[in-house]
């Protein structure tokens, strides 16, 4: 497909950002990733104690902070087993039955990086038939080490031990025919949105009102928007995935505006606006519902801040899995800011 160029940069700095390892946890080289992106933008940044990254955009008055978040699910070695194979514990909401036979990365405290893959302890269907059928789970699956190593000692001597993080490939494709697919879609496409966002405000994009941008690091576990927001805030909008699945009226191609999920509901006046503004705009948009979700707005407000909040994001179907999603969601996301945010 042909973009236009802000588009196209959309999606090629949404790939730059996918290529950078970052469970929760383990996020140094994606902040200072988007920091390096900030300032090939033109704009300086601050990176908080949590290693969240802020920065002010533009605009006068009545300041929003426009949040995406850049931590991913991933994994950490909880035990070197006796065969020298790794059994994991999930960061977020990593399920074994959507990475077995992922191939992995994991990290040494030594600074060491080791290949490995995600397989269920006795994989092979010519030995294990019952196998095939039995429930995955991270008690009956293993991270195996793509190095020559037979016990504990061997695995040990690597410089892997308990604690180290397992990051999954992302496996990124972009399809002539629009389609992102790659894991942590969630939410990095986002933060490839907010990014575009900040191009078009340096190439002349006028601003109703004073915006920052900040890029969360623990948003997988709850915790990304409790702190480090500006003060002087008194709205907060979070750019995540929209929820694909049945029941729903998202989808990859729409941009996605939540009411309300797991702990309430969104903003009445701020959703209502952002309904009112796509309609408008005739944008391909969506309102639904997520009763299995939460977002780093609703984190900010559970912390005590006083801050209206509101949730919209592009579609992503196959959430926590091997995620997908389009241009076109991409599109209409980013279109509804410049509608909500433009001067």
């Amino acid at each position: 497909m042909n973009y236009s160029e802000n588009i196209q940069y959309l999606l090629d700095v949404t790939k730059r950002l996918l290529a950078v390892d970052s469970p929760t946890g383990f996020t140094n080289e994606v902040t200072k990733t988007m920091v390096n992106e900030l300032k090939a933008l033109g704009y300086e940044s601050c990176v908080t104690r949590k290693g969240s990254v802020l920065t002010e955009i533009g605009g006068e008055g009545n300041p929003v902070i426009v949040t995406a978040h850049l931590d991913t699910l991933g994994a950490i070695v909880a035990e070197v087993k006796s065969n020298g194979r790794l059994k994991i514990s999930n960061l977020g909401g990593m399920k074994a039955v959507n990475c077995e036979t992922e191939n992995v990365r994991i990290y040494a405290r030594n600074g060491k990086v080791y290949d490995g893959c995600l397989q269920h302890i006795d994989p092979s269907v010519h030995v294990n038939p019952k196998g095939v059928s039995e429930e995955r789970t991270f008690d009956n699956t293993e991270i195996v080490i793509d190095e020559d190593v037979h016990s504990k000692e061997d695995t040990l001597k690597l410089g892997i031990t308990n604690g180290c993080f397992v990051c999954f490939d992302p496996r990124t494709v972009i399809t002539d025919s629009g389609y992102l697919k790659s894991r942590y879609l969630d939410d990095k496409l986002a933060a490839g949105i907010l990014l575009a966002l900040a191009k078009k405000v340096r190439e002349g994009m006028a601003l109703n009102r004073k915006v920052y941008l900040f890029f969360t690091t623990y948003e997988e576990v709850g915790h990304g928007g409790k702190g480090g927001l500006p003060e002087d805030a008194e709205e907060i909008l979070a750019v995540d995935m929209g929820c694909v699945g049945i029941g729903l009226e998202g989808s990859e191609r729409k941009v996605s505006i939540c009411a309300k999920d797991a702990h309430g509901p969104y903003d009445y006046d701020v959703t209502n606006t952002l309904v009112q503004l796509a309609a408008e705009k005739k944008l391909n948009y969506a309102v639904d519902i997520y009763n299995s979700y939460s977002s780093d707005a609703q984190a900010a407000v559970n912390a005590g801040s006083d801050l209206k909040h509101a949730l919209i994001g592009p579609g992503v179907y196959a959430s926590h899995g091997y995620e997908r999603s389009h241009a076109e969601g991409a599109e209409n996301t980013l279109a509804l800011l410049e509608a909500y945010l433009g001067a």
